[in-house]
């Protein structure tokens, strides 16, 4: 089945308008926070057919005793996004009406920039992630073959500070954030599309598919293609589809969460069959150089550090180190629906290439996977960047917000 986080051309709306209390009522939306409490969460409900009566013409109200709220929302594709503001606590529900009435566009808070070369992605005047579609060039005098085109850098902190990095000496083929499959059997013949110096295979920027930005969701729907080195032809062996979707966080400054969801189909009809290795595919990542044993410290979901994360399985990971600035870090979360969940880890153990850090959701670490020409696989994964730390309590309600979101029930009324 097709990526659910498929989304395309979006309306954006920001209600200013004065709120009537006897505006026509379309729907009421009750929503659950569940057994977690939610802190900035994003949810969202199928809109049915409100088109039919011109998105601008809807307002959306928080409804608490006999005061009624304005709420920013944003239609994506036939589904109504918006945030549950502030704290939800556990077992509480908040009641939202959806009312026909005169509304206006506003500025977005969640921003897609194209710079001619990349997509830049900001909350505010904050940068979020940069995803560079034109191809980067590896630094001077070091082997074109490195050229890259695909990859997400820079990965912002909430306080400014970069922390990713790319063409690290020694491993010129690390780009920030990438997701390369690495010991493949394509056509009878194994193909490396990870370690470029094999000139065995790349991956390639192939088109945008769709963009978006308003007062909740900011992101975009890239094309990529996973490309054979054979015989000195250029065969297409996988296409890919990356969704990225930045989300809303409020008056905290001191996260930014963003959904990284890649789908993957075969453009041959050989098939691939992904061999059994221990990176590749999945989520990978790059720290900052400065991010070093000394200054670095790893945690996963079943307590593992970087003494001996390495082939272990976790639901999430978190990286914090030191900044310029102060500490900051990153958590990946792998959603239960992956290959092989919860999946293995490769992380450089502490005593290996100079302490720095490279992190892999590895897919096929365990076991091979076999994609058949035809279907469509998806690859899910929720990221946090925070300044400071986040503790493990905090940590595990974003979890939950990922993979068992609020309940959300409409009662409609009537037909719009």
């Amino acid at each position: 089945m097709k990526n659910e986080c498929k989304w395309r051309t979006p309306t954006l709306l920001l209600l200013l308008a004065t709120l009537s209390a006897h505006a026509q009522v379309l729907a009421r939306i009750s929503v659950k926070a569940g057994t977690s409490p939610r802190l900035n969460t994003a949810v969202y409900t199928a809109l049915k057919n409100a088109y039919q009566s011109g998105p601008d013409s809807l307002q959306l109200q928080e409804v608490r005793g006999n005061k009624r709220s304005p709420v920013p929302f944003q239609l994506l594709d036939d589904n109504l996004y918006w945030i549950l503001a502030g704290i939800t606590p556990a077992g509480s529900t908040r009641v939202y009406e959806l009312v026909k009435g005169q509304s206006v566009a506003a500025g977005n808070v969640m921003q897609l920039k194209d710079t001619a070369g990349a997509f830049l992605l900001r909350q505010g005047s904050r940068k979020l992630l940069q995803y560079n579609y034109a191809i980067m060039e590896p630094p001077a005098g070091v082997d074109t073959v490195y050229r890259r085109s695909g990859f997400i850098h820079p990965l912002w902190a909430p306080d400014g500070q970069v922390i990713t990095n790319i063409h690290p000496k020694g491993h010129w083929h690390h780009v920030g954030i990438w997701n390369p499959w690495t010991h493949t059997s394509f056509k009878g013949k194994e193909t490396d599309f990870w370690n470029l110096q094999k000139k065995e295979g790349t991956v390639r920027f192939k088109g945008v598919a769709g963009r978006v930005q308003g007062p909740v969701a900011c992101g975009f729907t890239v094309l990529q293609d996973h490309i054979a080195f054979s015989g000195g032809k250029e065969v297409t062996a996988l296409n890919e589809e990356w969704v990225i979707k930045a989300l809303n966080c409020g008056t905290d400054t001191s996260r930014f969460v963003w959904d990284f969801a890649s789908t993957l189909n075969c453009a041959d009809t050989a098939g691939i069959t992904l061999l059994q290795y221990r990176y590749g595919g999945g989520f990978g990542l790059r720290t900052m150089e400065a991010w070093t044993a000394a200054t670095s410290a790893v945690l996963t979901s079943e307590g593992k550090t970087r003494k001996d994360a390495d082939s272990t399985r976790a639901r999430w990971i978190k990286i914090t180190g030191r900044t310029e600035k102060g500490q900051a870090g990153i958590l990946i979360m792998n959603h239960p629906g992956n290959f092989d969940s919860p999946q293995p880890l490769r992380v450089w153990p502490e005593n290996s290439e100079r302490g720095e850090i490279m992190m892999n959701f590895s897919p096929t670490k365990m076991k091979e996977w076999i994609l058949q020409y035809g279907r469509y696989y998806a690859q899910r994964y929720r990221v946090v960047t925070f300044i400071k730390d986040l503790t493990n309590e905090e940590i595990e309600n974003y979890y939950q917000d990922y993979v068992k979101p609020p309940e959300v029930t409409v009662a409609w009324n009537g037909s719009i």
